[in-house]
């Protein structure tokens, strides 16, 4: 089966989100924070009328905290059934890949980060870390966040 993935950047690691879970590509902005939430959630944005909360990629992989400039953009994505934003350094492009170029990750012991990845593809020599969004959302952002509204 043919994938298609947006490709974006945090530091010097090129990660990918499946293309179909995106909804839009926003300019940074910054955001409302909240109380009694996860440090990885940043706060909340209006987008048309709806309220969105934004994760710190960076954060929620347990790479550091990201501090957003001008050139940050937050790419706003269905997790469950909510939408909520990451922000990210940039996004590069968008890759097509087949599913036999998928790799698993490599065993190294425990690793947050990990834990949140479908795996490793290979794309023009260059490894890019596929997201997988339901386990990224699952452990605690949106209910530690419906629990402090």
């Amino acid at each position: 089966m043919i994938r298609q993935l947006i490709t974006f950047e945090l530091g010097e690691q090129s990660l990918g989100i499946d293309i179909m879970a995106i909804r839009e590509i926003r300019a940074w902005s910054p955001a409302t924070p909240l109380p009694n939430v996860p440090e990885y959630v940043r706060g909340v944005v209006n987008l048309r009328g709806v309220v969105l909360p934004v994760l710190d990629l960076r954060m929620r992989l347990g790479w550091g905290l990201t501090e957003p400039t001008a050139r940050h953009v937050i790419i706003v994505v269905r997790i469950g059934e909510q939408l909520q934003g990451v922000i990210v350094d940039a996004v590069n492009d968008i890759v097509t890949i087949q599913d036999a170029d998928m790799q698993p990750l490599p065993d190294v012991g425990s690793s947050e980060a990990a834990s949140f990845l479908d795996g490793l593809a290979t794309v023009d020599n260059r490894m890019i870390l596929v997201l997988d969004l339901d386990r990224l959302g699952g452990g605690g952002g949106v209910t530690m966040l419906a629990e402090a509204a």
